[in-house]
């Protein structure tokens, strides 16, 4: 299973790391992806890192987050920052082991949320 962390309470314009901690054996296999649910709402993709690290960034986020892996941590992280209130949610991290696409359409693997709240 993966695990979520680094979600909390923030102000407006504060950043947040979230990280997401892989099982070794799927870790260097799988491409590792954000997305994000608030209340009401559909979830959806929020940032993508394949294996080699190519990166994807839904809009409205391009240039305020930054997703990364490292490797030796077996862990992918997103830096948030200049966060606002409609990116208060629950972050959910997803792993597809042997996915020829950035944006697979399943995930074999899901953590279970840390949230994040923008408020001032």
């Amino acid at each position: 299973q993966l695990v979520e962390s680094g979600g909390g309470l923030v102000q407006p314009g504060g950043s947040l790391r979230l990280s997401c901690a892989v099982p070794a054996s799927i870790f260097t296999i799988s491409v590792i992806n954000w997305h994000r649910q608030a209340p009401g709402k559909k979830r959806e993709l929020v940032a993508a890192i394949s294996r080699g690290g190519t990166t994807y960034y839904t809009e409205s986020v391009e240039g305020r987050f930054t997703i990364s892996r490292d490797n030796a941590k077996n862990t992918v992280f997103l830096q948030m920052n200049n966060l606002r209130a409609e990116d208060t949610a629950m972050y959910y991290c997803a792993a597809a082991p042997n996915s020829p696409t950035l944006i697979p359409k399943d995930y074999d693997y899901w953590g279970r949320g840390t949230q994040v709240t923008v408020s001032s």
